[in-house]
């Protein structure tokens, strides 16, 4: 048996994403079948609210992460009736679970190092029949690593080519970057997270238009850039510190962008600048990676994740890498929405197969790490 079901709920927090993945030796994984459950309006603000708290009472994250369990298994139970897959034809199920708060440096850049994803993989095997594997990112962090991003190493078993240099864009609540170098060098992959991506653009919409987020990013699109802004913006440290590097709500929030406001900018105007700090700290980012390999641009630039379908901001990145071509994720097979969750039946596949599921070179981490804990139906 080779097959696997991966769930993923992004720090966009609209839904859980399932995705049936067959994982073998001798091919790179395959995408068969995907179901997408949203979350409903009352459990997204519960767990809004817990990524911004600063304290929580455990019935209250009790309560959360068993709606978001129930939630899960009734993703896994559609993805297997769509996809006609028997239970017992499943190896396992990779859950990452709801980041609620993810500390690499540790609280206020002190204290212990620590990522918190709201998850009970326990409940989903009772209620699944399925084995489970989750925890996947508490392993690296125990290592010395950041705990992320761990999507790049999916990225090198699907987009590495033999003598092409090759970028993998990750648009979700937050963006992260991997620089896949030819398979032939002896370069490694590196990989970061580069910024906000969606979590400053659909939070600054809601405000001001009502709604998750901005289609296609037309409102962005309708504003002007403020440059005094955005260059406030991007004197933000994390633009500016070298990877290892990973980040998160902790930092990126409503009222982080509002201590860079005056008061006067019209609201679709900080809309088009927060598109602008998106594609401006990718691009950023992407230099940064290059420099640290002396690597020529890269041929192409496969977006993924829910940014890949705005395209407002794919116009703006376009314009920062002239000489990088951005190329579907489909031309691979694999739809944008899908990646990250096929990331995590593929770690599940490397859990039970005794190999490792980070790579050093991304996370920090003191050496290669098998990750993620097993739950027996």
């Amino acid at each position: 048996m080779s097959l696997y079901i991966g769930l993923m709920s992004g720090t966009s927090l609209d839904g859980i994403d399932a995705a049936l993945v067959r994982c073998t030796s001798t091919q790179p994984p395959k995408l068969l079948s995907t179901q997408a459950v949203s979350l409903p309006d009352e459990l997204r603000e519960r767990l809004l609210a817990l990524c911004h708290a600063e304290r929580v009472e455990f019935a209250d994250l009790a309560s959360a992460e068993v709606s978001f369990c129930h939630l899960q298994a009734e993703a896994v139970s559609r993805l297997l009736e769509a996809s006609g897959i028997s239970r017992d034809d499943l190896v396992a199920i990779g859950s990452h679970g709801q980041t609620i708060e993810h500390a690499p440096y540790g609280h206020g850049q002190s204290g212990p190092a620590y990522t918190y994803q709201l998850d009970n993989p326990s409940l989903l095997a009772e209620l699944t029949g399925c084995q489970v594997v989750a925890d996947f990112r508490r392993r690296d962090l125990a290592a010395g690593g950041q705990a992320a991003p761990l999507a790049p190493a999916f990225h090198n078993a699907l987009f590495r080519h033999s003598d092409e240099w090759r970028l993998v864009l990750n648009l979700g609540g937050f963006a992260n970057l991997t620089l896949l170098p030819p398979s032939d060098s002896t370069a490694q992959v590196i990989g970061f997270d580069t910024g906000p991506a969606n979590v400053l653009l659909d939070a600054w919409y809601s405000r001001h238009r009502g709604g998750r987020f901005d289609a296609d990013g037309r409102w962005a699109a309708s504003g002007q850039v403020d440059m005094t802004l955005l260059e406030s913006l991007m004197r933000e440290p994390f633009f500016h510190q070298q990877p290892p590097r990973s980040t998160g709500r902790e930092v990126f929030h409503l009222p982080w962008l509002e201590r860079h406001l005056k008061g006067s900018e019209l609201p679709r105007d900080v809309q088009a600048t927060l598109a602008e700090l998106t594609a401006t700290s990718v691009a950023m980012g992407i230099e940064m990676a290059r420099e640290l390999h002396d690597a020529p641009p890269a041929a192409m630039l496969i977006p993924c994740g829910g940014g890949a379908h705005n395209p407002d901001v794919l116009v703006r990145l376009a314009r920062h890498l002239p000489e990088t071509s951005l190329v579907p994720c489909d031309d691979w097979g694999w739809p944008a929405d899908w990646l990250e969750a096929g990331a995590f039946a593929w770690l599940a596949y490397r859990r039970l197969t005794g190999l490792p599921g980070n790579l050093p070179s991304v996370t920090g981490a003191s050496g290669p790490r098998v990750l993620g804990g097993i739950y027996a139906p």
